[in-house]
């Protein structure tokens, strides 16, 4: 994937870019990949147990299932082979890394669902929002302390 990448930079960026950085490029691309797919695992849930437990319940019920989809997808593909330990070690410091992505994941959908009427009747918004938010330190810290 790194020579595919250093392919589709620019020129500038082609001749500084270092291999250490290509693989990071790649690894960026790869959790944007699964983001997208926790996404739509968080959408999902949220409208299917919104009506049971209600916008917060069904968000923090989704926020869990998504994550735990992702750590997965992360493990298996963007991360492959790093890393080290027992899977369920490996989760618990994945789900406990990522607890500022949560507050920034979960902060901006609470905020958005309480203060926003669309997002209330439409939380796909709200949870897009929330991922974008939480996306940066989450791979950040996945990268430096779950899968190193």
């Amino acid at each position: 994937m790194q020579t595919t990448l250093y392919r589709l930079l620019p020129a500038p960026l082609r001749r500084s870019a270092t291999p250490d950085q290509l693989i990071m490029l790649a690894q960026f691309m790869r959790f944007g990949v699964v983001g997208v797919i926790g996404l739509v695992i968080d959408t999902a849930t949220v409208y299917a147990l919104r009506h049971s437990l209600g916008l917060y319940g069904a968000g923090l019920v989704a926020y869990a299932t998504s994550a735990t989809c992702n750590w997965v997808l992360n493990r298996a593909w963007t991360f492959r082979g790093q890393g080290s330990g027992p899977a369920h070690r490996q989760w618990v410091m994945f789900m406990i890394t990522n607890l500022a992505g949560f507050v920034l994941n979960r902060g901006t959908y609470t905020i958005l669902v309480t203060f926003v009427a669309a997002a209330a009747d439409q939380p796909v918004i709200a949870t897009a929002a929330g991922s974008v938010a939480g996306m940066f330190v989450n791979f950040s810290l996945s990268r430096r302390l779950v899968f190193r």
